[in-house]
């Protein structure tokens, strides 16, 4: 059957780490909003995707003692980044090339054996927020923050990105953001890791296809051109003249509207309110504010609802993110989505290798280079 529409109908594969049915989103059978509102740890949901279950107390220790003994990057990889920081390159360009360069490194990445398979995934997971942090700091000039081993997987990012610890409401407003964003289903990012999965390429190649794939404008980078967008209004002065004026000019406004939700997206409410807790009572809850004016605009004019996108640029923004590298904050995230469906793929792998349909033209005849017109 042909698929014209972005194989919006095809079903590419059959999987047993998430869901996206009826405006829900669950992992494993667990409802978000459960996950979120229960306080889980963004390491529990990481061992949820990759185990399939949540774990134990022992479980989860040992899990994040795995973590955490791999937090660090070598010298050479640091090195690396201090190169490409000033070579002004796109942030996902460079978390694309150093994940790339992790592999080269490993002197294990060609080994396919469980154990050291998943031994890669743990380093990778742990290793991809001490590369971003490093990065955050080396293009302002700022000397890299050493990773704390007793800290948690947000915290710890935090802890490198600003260089002092963070607050408790910070920790709970990222973890949950991490939680959000770590799988989606069947989406572009993670296809295109399955597919180099099957070919048997090894982990660093598929999650490397990955972020080349989230880097693309219609996949990742929304919340960053909500927040320019948010920024401009704040320039411009008002709200709807400036919707308005973007609306009558038939251009985009970003964070609204998705390819799976419907009715609502289930991850914006707490966005939302993590956006409204962090700013309250600070200089920045006029983004709060703005975004709360545009969203009415826009479900009122276009009858659009808000997605994942448009609230986390508020809350990256208030946790001292800079907005060009929030995709980058994406990709820490769902590395735990996609390393779950690159060793789900393996666990019972088929070449994927879909067919195409020629409209070419045809029984065209040769004509030598002497006789071409």
């Amino acid at each position: 059957m042909l698929m014209n529409n972005g194989m919006r109908d095809a079903v590419a594969c059959v999987t047993k780490i998430s869901e996206i049915k009826n405006d829900c989103l669950s992992y494993v059978g667990y409802d978000i909003a459960e996950l979120v509102d229960k306080e889980v740890s963004f390491e529990e949901v990481i061992y949820l995707l990759w185990h399939l279950k949540l774990p134990n107390q022992v479980e989860l220790d040992e899990f994040k003692e795995s973590l955490q003994e791999n937090y660090a990057i070598s010298d050479a990889v640091e090195q690396c980044i201090l190169i490409q920081s000033r070579q002004h390159l796109h942030p996902m360009s460079v978390l694309r090339s150093t994940v790339s360069l992790l592999g080269v490194y490993n002197i294990h990445a060609e080994d396919y054996s469980l154990a050291e398979i998943y031994d890669q995934s743990i380093k990778i997971m742990a290793q991809v927020p001490t590369i971003i942090a490093a990065f955050a700091r080396l293009r302002k000039g700022l000397v890299p923050v050493a990773p704390r081993s007793d800290l948690g997987f947000a915290a710890n990012f935090l802890y490198m990105l600003k260089g002092e610890l963070p607050t408790q409401l910070e920790i709970t407003a990222l973890n949950q953001a991490l939680i959000l964003h770590a799988e989606h289903g069947m989406n572009a990012s993670t296809f295109a890791a399955r597919v180099t999965a099957s070919t048997l390429s090894d982990t660093y190649s598929c999650v490397t296809t990955a972020i080349g794939t989230l880097k693309g404008s219609l996949h990742g980078g929304a919340n960053e051109r909500v927040f320019d967008m948010l920024e401009n209004i704040i320039a411009f002065g008002e709200v709807i003249p400036y919707l308005s004026r973007r609306l009558d000019s038939k251009e985009k406004i970003m964070g609204f509207g998705h390819r799976v939700y419907k009715k609502s997206d289930p991850r914006e409410s707490f966005l939302k309110s993590m956006a409204r807790n962090l700013t309250q009572g600070t200089e920045d809850a006029i983004y709060y504010q703005i975004s709360e004016e545009v969203e009415r605009f826009i479900r009122q004019e276009k009858g659009l609802i808000p997605n994942v996108d448009f609230y986390s640029a508020t809350v990256y923004h208030v946790l001292g993110i800079d907005s060009d590298i929030f995709t980058l904050i994406f990709a820490m995230s769902r590395m735990s989505g996609w390393l779950a469906h690159i060793n789900e793929q393996r666990a019972d792998n088929q070449l994927i290798r879909p067919n195409s349909l020629y409209q070419g033209p045809k029984n065209q005849k040769f004509v030598s280079i002497k006789e071409r017109k």
